[in-house]
């Protein structure tokens, strides 16, 4: 148990070992459980939504519902960029705070592949300091060389603004 938080750690490999999404974000790489992913789609116009943090670029409708759109890059204080042939939106599931489950784009750079972590590849999150929140980070995955971040994508998002979103998206519905 970590004394901190009185819950049981895992090692990180373990409970998170298994197939994950990965993507570019600048210079850098990220990987999202296969499971919450729904479709990858190219980047269409967004609405955008008024009194939404910025990160928060709008809406898009998609086949009928109303699916809120975040740049990570703004998200996560990268430097701008121009979109590319390569940038898209992965519409994911996640887990608000009411248990329910709400559709989201993230606009990313580009897709890498599906990559399969077993438990030795992946490394606890690194101590960054008590100032930095990094729950939403599962762990770093080591691949040929290169180091990727793991993401728990219901985490990526506060509460509050999951809550915000699926609100704005149903009075859009």
């Amino acid at each position: 148990m970590d004394a901190l938080t009185s819950k049981p750690q895992a090692p990180a490999g373990s409970a998170n070992s298994g197939k994950y999404l990965t993507f570019v974000l600048g210079h850098e790489s990220y990987g999202i459980s296969v499971l919450k992913v729904r479709e990858i789609i190219r980047l269409m116009d967004i609405t955008s939504v008024p009194q939404m943090p910025p990160y928060v670029k709008g809406v898009i409708n998609l086949r009928g519902k109303v699916v809120p759109i975040v740049d990570l890059r703004i998200k996560f204080d990268l430097a701008n960029a121009e979109s590319s042939d390569r940038t898209c939106i992965v519409v994911v599931q996640v887990k608000t705070q009411a248990a329910a489950a709400a559709f989201m784009g993230f606009i990313v750079d580009g897709v890498e592949e599906v990559v399969n972590f077993g438990a030795g590849e992946i490394e606890p999150t690194p101590d960054f300091g008590s100032k930095l929140d990094t729950n939403y980070i599962l762990g770093m995955a080591k691949v040929r060389g290169k180091v990727k971040t793991l993401l728990d994508i219901d985490l990526v998002l506060t509460s509050e603004t999951l809550e915000q979103l699926t609100q704005t998206a149903k009075a859009a519905a």
